[in-house]
């Protein structure tokens, strides 16, 4: 074996493990308080996958159902493709989540609990894969909103003047 095969066995080694981001929910954490994640496939269409290569994604007001033991990502929007014109997608078609039966089954009695559900947290690219990362969720209550708020503001004030503090000034 030389050195230029040991080099590709680790360029494609790190290739498998990286991660790129394609969009993120970042109305989940001010909405909602998480309880627990977990990493699924996406079951999707060739011109799907070149729309999110492209980033025509919206992932909020999406969620979760699970229906005959099959986890179902629901109001996911993905643009169509003018290339793919021929056989277009449905841009907001349930599409199917892939992951193991344990993950299923604590996942449908989590939801069947009250107040609890699942919203999809990011959707990125993991060795030539997409992933979408799912979190078992509660909805937050206003006043918790708004501590979560001040604690954010107190946080930035905070590192704002220990900034100024090293500058001496």
């Amino acid at each position: 074996m030389t050195q230029s095969d040991d080099d590709a066995r680790a360029m494609n080694a790190a290739k498998e493990q990286s991660e790129t981001l394609i969009v993120k929910n970042r109305r989940a954490t001010f909405d909602y308080t998480t309880f627990e994640t977990y990493e699924g496939g996406l079951a999707l269409l060739g011109s799907e996958v070149k729309s999110l290569r492209a980033g025509k994604v919206d992932l909020v007001d999406s969620f979760l159902l699970v229906e005959r033991g099959e986890v179902w990502l629901r109001q996911l929007r993905i643009a169509p493709l003018p290339q793919a014109s021929a056989f277009p997608h449905e841009p907001q078609r349930p599409r199917k989540v892939l992951l193991h039966r344990r993950e299923i089954e604590a996942i449908a009695k989590a939801v069947a609990r009250s107040g609890y559900t699942v919203i999809p947290l990011k959707l990125y690219f993991k060795g030539g894969r997409v992933k979408v990362e799912l979190a078992l969720v509660k909805g937050k209550k206003t006043i918790d909103k708004r501590q979560d708020l001040a604690r954010k503001t107190a946080e930035r004030e905070a590192r704002v003047e220990m900034g100024r503090g090293k500058r001496g000034g």
